[in-house]
This record gives C-alpha cells, sequence and structure tokens, in this order.
C-alpha cells in the first residue's frame, strides 16, 4: 500500500502469517496419501507423508453446505494451517459436515489435536 502524502498509512499492515501455502495438485498426490499417517479429530481428519516442501490439500464436500459455507471453512482452514508453520510434509485435510457448525478457535483447537495424533507437531 502506498504511503499516505503526510506520510502515515491509511490502514495498519496486516499481521504477517506463515505466508503462501501451495497446494496439492493432481489425483495422483491425493491418492498417495492414502497410506499416510492419519490423525482424526471432531472436526477434521488429516492424512500426510514426508515430502521436499510443505504442499497442502484440504477437502470440503457438499455434505458440508452450500458453496459459502464450505469456502468460509476452507479460508479458516488455510489460515490456520498458515499460523501453524508445519514441516515438509504432504498434508491432507478433510473436513466432516460438523465443521459448518464449528467457531473459528474450535477448528484451530480441533485441528492441531488432529496433527498431533497424527505425529506431525508435537
Amino acid at each position: 500500500m502506498a504511503p499516505h502524502p503526510k506520510g502515515e498509512r491509511l490502514r495498519p499492515a496486516p499481521p504477517k502469517a506463515g505466508g503462501k501455502l501451495l497446494s496439492l495438485k493432481g489425483d495422483r498426490a491425493f491418492q498417495r496419501l492414502r497410506q499416510g499417517r492419519a490423525g482424526r479429530g471432531r472436526f477434521v481428519n488429516v492424512k500426510w507423508l514426508p515430502a521436499a516442501q510443505l504442499r497442502v490439500g484440504i477437502v470440503v464436500s457438499k455434505k458440508v453446505g452450500k458453496a459459502v459455507v464450505r469456502n468460509r471453512i476452507k479460508r479458516r482452514l488455510r489460515e490456520i494451517l498458515r499460523r501453524l508453520h508445519l514441516p515438509k510434509a504432504h498434508l491432507l485435510v478433510i473436513a466432516s459436515p460438523e465443521a459448518r457448525e464449528a467457531t473459528y478457535a474450535e477448528l484451530f483447537q480441533d485441528l492441531t489435536r488432529a496433527l498431533k495424533k497424527s505425529g506431525l507437531i508435537q
């Protein structure tokens, strides 16, 4: 954002999180993750395999809700993953239908619990 003519910014810059997440591409990447290490939470399931860089796939099926609800859940999960600063792995996060009722804080807690169960984080 360009500085204001008087020198101050119009809005403060948003805090930096983990940066942009790279996404998993292609059906083969998702198929490989079937053999990955798994962790389960109330709102999400996770699977991961070690890899050269962090890549994330987020799956929110139509059972969860309409497009607006699914996109909100994906945005929340993406932001949570950015803030966690995860190790290098290919990670698949699958949202359950109960995730539509969850708040951001509940999703954060549940995702970290599932990642700990799977062994990706301590």
